[in-house]
């Protein structure tokens, strides 16, 4: 399978008014991000060469899945976006003559990254771009959870999954604390640098999973202080922090033993609350402007690679901000 040539505009474009057809945000993430980087991570989805239709460019396919994590398009969406928009064009490197790839092909290419596991490389390809940058700070990470729910079916609250069913074997069901009715979906953990406000670590559990469970795995190892509520404390944690010199600002809460907080202990939990708040930014970012409200495909592996894709444009669209 052939690979169809991407970016090399055509005579007709060269004659459109100057400005037409861009957007400053994307230029200016145009230039910012090394691409060639995130092409040879790519390259290793591209088939032989063989007959048959070709495929589209992987960086083009790969630029156009970050169009629709950073708009909160659905892959029809994007791809009638793809086809109207001269700026979504220019971004992801398609000609006025060149086809867009449909909602099928979008949805086929997402799930190789999936399936290859590559979406976690080009993770850490932006964050080791970020860092280049001089962007990531590593003053704290501040960890916390937001629950998505899917777009599947939802089933009564408790019922066994069967064959056949139309929701999702991997989502559950959670109450979130002062909401009536339950949540039935998905949980995306995250680690945020304290002060860039960049995501650094995200997992993606069901919505049943406790907040704790992952805590470890959104630690870096290389921050100064880790900040979290008090679903985070335990004392094996805050002593497992202390011995890798990291300052474990988790906030604490009353138990059966001590009913009732000290008052440093609440002084404590108040200034950490302060710096922590900033992490609501970054859900409010996610949810409200990106529109990532609803896991749209079935399955742990798909979902975890929609947050993924997520998080990777509000770090690109969090990279343009800090540079200007």
């Amino acid at each position: 399978m052939t690979t169809k040539p991407s970016g090399q505009f055509s005579f007709v474009e060269a004659l459109l008014p100057q400005g037409l057809g861009r957007s400053g945000r994307l230029d200016r993430l145009s230039s910012l991000v090394k691409w060639y980087r995130f092409e040879k991570i790519l390259a290793r989805l591209r088939s032989p060469t063989g007959p048959g239709r070709p495929a589209y460019n992987s960086l083009v396919m790969f630029k156009a899945l970050l169009l629709q994590s950073l708009y909160g398009l659905s892959d029809n969406e994007l791809e009638e976006a793809l086809a109207d928009r001269l700026s979504f064009r220019r971004f992801v490197g398609l000609t006025l003559e060149e086809t867009v790839p449909d909602h099928t092909t979008l949805n086929r290419f997402r799930n190789l990254l999936v399936e290859a596991g590559l979406l976690e490389k080009l993770f850490g390809e932006l964050d080791h771009q970020l860092d280049k940058a001089g962007l990531i700070l590593r003053r704290g990470t501040m960890l916390d959870a937001t629950v998505i729910e899917t777009a599947a079916a939802r089933p009564p609250s408790g019922a066994a999954h069967e064959a056949g069913d139309a929701g999702d074997p991997d989502a559950g069901f959670t109450r979130r604390q002062g909401k009536p009715g339950s949540s039935y979906g998905y949980k995306a953990h995250v680690g945020v640098d304290q002060g860039s406000g960049l995501i650094r670590r995200v997992r993606t559990t069901a919505a049943n999973v406790n907040d704790t469970v992952e805590a470890d795995h959104l630690i870096c190892g290389d921050e100064g202080a880790v900040l979290a509520d008090a679903a985070y404390h335990t004392k094996a944690r805050e002593l497992s922090l202390r011995q890798r010199g990291i300052k474990p600002r988790l906030m604490r809460r009353a138990n059966k033993h001590h009913p009732r907080l000290p008052a440093r202990l609440k002084q404590f939990n108040q200034l950490i609350a302060r710096q922590h708040f900033a992490v609501e930014t970054t859900f409010a970012t996610l949810k409200n402007r990106m529109r990532l409200c609803a896991i749209r495909y079935r399955g742990l592996a798909k979902a975890a690679g929609q947050v993924l894709i997520a998080a990777m444009a509000f770090n690109m669209r969090r990279w343009v901000t800090l540079a200007t």
